[in-house]
């Protein structure tokens, strides 16, 4: 039978696990600790939801670290998306959204629990963890979604309330998350930081492919996920775009994206051959985001890409067609191409019954003159 008297002086400190010493000169169980880095504020935040809403959520972490200069954040995501937050500085440890990660949560204690995500199973997960504090959205006993706190509230009305988040809203998806986690709204930047080895890969790999200082190049994000496949432009309007753009004589053009745009790459480089840049597509999130780095100007839909290209602080042309487009932050570092005057969009419907007129009328035009005019500002 344990003995329910027996407490062992464990440290309050980042540092210590439990597992092994910190330092292998010092047994800090027995001597305190060596380099004390208090634990504070126990901070976890729940967000399974796209790659995209992972990478805009990381801009709640500077206020949540103005408000709480002393803490923890620990952060549980879904499996493809936790290598976004590798070598972030302001999170502690993330969790895997798996059994064993469950487990672990499961025994932790927070003061404060915030799930981002309007889903069951987040909520579901914020309603288990133990938390003195919890935000976001839940579940109630009838397994429905619920704002927690009345900063969520407004937040909660976007998802049930369709004209308020197609017609009504023009409040930044970065105001309205702030206001549900409680903290001040300063627009603040998405994080993502390369580590060291990253950095000289990139540097390798543009020698590799010819890329010297001065280059301007324009990188295409040409898909998104197939949960929404009609954010895509065609690659007949992609093909438009690369041939006008080679008639400059002065860009140079690299293709981006993930797994699932592997095909409509490999299709474009088969029409451009040499005069474009395929980079690979299978690599993972990370490497990914290290061929994302090239390119000075990124043409894309609202996707994946898009945020991390917003993420790497690039200048982004962003179409929109069946997103909210007055929901993202460019941050003042590019344009937003949406319909206008087209009563049906945004809609976020997979299936359209009305043949993507939205991605039809895409001004391609603007794009051109939008980069070209970007390209000179900066040569001046």
């Amino acid at each position: 039978m344990a003995n329910n008297d027996y407490k062992p002086n464990i440290p309050s400190c980042k540092n210590f696990n439990g597992y092994k010493p910190c330092f292998g000169d010092h047994n800090c169980f027995d001597n305190g600790c060596k380099e004390n880095r208090p634990i504070g504020t126990k901070i976890l935040i729940i967000n399974l939801d796209a790659m995209g809403d992972v990478l805009m959520t990381t801009a709640q972490l500077a206020p949540l670290k103005r408000k709480y200069p002393s803490s923890s954040i620990y952060w549980v995501t879904l499996k493809i998306a936790a290598p976004l937050l590798e070598n972030n500085p302001y999170i502690d440890k993330v969790y895997p959204f798996d059994f064993e990660s469950v487990l672990i949560l499961g025994n932790m204690e927070f003061d404060i629990a915030m799930n981002v995500d309007k889903s069951q199973r987040s909520s579901a997960l914020l309603n288990q963890v133990k938390a003195s504090s919890k935000l976001g959205f839940g579940l109630d006993s009838d397994g429905k979604i619920i704002p927690l706190n009345k900063g969520a509230e407004y937040n909660f009305r976007l998802g049930m309330d369709d004209h308020l988040k197609f017609k009504v809203n023009q409040r930044l998806g970065q105001d309205y998350l702030a206001e549900t986690f409680e903290v001040d709204y300063g627009r603040d930047e998405y994080v993502f930081e390369f580590t060291a080895e990253e950095k000289s890969f990139i540097e390798k790999y543009k020698s590799e492919i010819g890329i010297v200082p001065g280059d301007e190049i324009i990188g295409f994000n040409t898909g998104c996920s197939n949960l929404f496949p009609n954010k895509k432009m065609t690659l007949e309007q992609h093909a438009i775009l690369i041939e006008k753009f080679l008639s400059f004589n002065r860009f140079k053009i690299v293709l981006l994206g993930g797994p699932e745009d592997t095909e409509r790459n490999n299709a474009l480089a088969a029409e451009f051959g040499d005069k474009i840049i395929n980079t690979p597509t299978t690599g993972g999130v990370r490497k990914g985001a290290c061929y994302e780095s090239i390119p000075d100007l990124v043409i894309t839909g609202d996707s994946f890409g898009m945020h991390l290209a917003i993420a790497l602080k690039k200048y982004v042309i962003a179409w929109f067609g069946m997103s909210c487009w007055s929901e993202i932050d460019l941050y003042d570092r590019g344009v937003k191409l949406f319909p206008q005057g087209l009563d049906c969009a945004p809609c976020w419907k997979k299936a359209c019954p009305y043949n993507l007129e939205c991605i039809q009328m895409i001004d391609l035009e603007k794009i051109v003159n939008e980069t070209v005019n970007y390209f000179n500002k900066i040569k001046k």
